[in-house]
């Protein structure tokens, strides 16, 4: 089956869901939007909560999606994590997350899903709209 990239991403946000509940995660929000940025995944890992950005990609060994999450994405995460963390009174330790999905294109078959936890982290203060 071809997927459009629309599809395809949310093939790989599907897995990653799947993933992260398989490993004792609790999915509180999927594809969170506010004016400020998106978050693709926020979901609690025991005392923190993680705050996702998901990549997929076709099987492919030259090509990973944690480089796709540039200081430009990463801004705007952070910025819609304030404001969740803010509009939820979450006393949760928050952590910033990218995890790729590799997926077979033509078949849409899992490859392999990597969790890189931490993957980058808020160096300016939570409240900063």
């Amino acid at each position: 089956m071809a997927y459009t990239n629309k599809e395809f991403g949310a093939l790989g946000e599907k897995l990653a869901a799947k993933y992260l509940k398989e490993n004792g995660c609790k999915i509180l929000e999927k594809n969170y939007k506010t004016k400020l940025g998106e978050v693709d995944i926020i979901a609690r890992d025991g005392g923190e909560i993680a705050f996702i950005e998901v990549k997929t990609r076709r099987a492919d060994p030259y090509l990973s999606g944690r480089y796709a999450v540039d200081q430009r994405k990463q801004f705007h995460i952070m910025r819609a994590a304030s404001w969740y963390m803010e509009y939820k009174r979450s006393r949760l330790q928050p952590r910033f997350d990218v995890i790729e999905v590799e997926i077979d294109r033509g078949s849409g078959r899992l490859v392999r899903i990597d969790h890189i936890k931490n993957a980058f982290w808020q160096t300016e203060d939570y409240a900063r709209f």
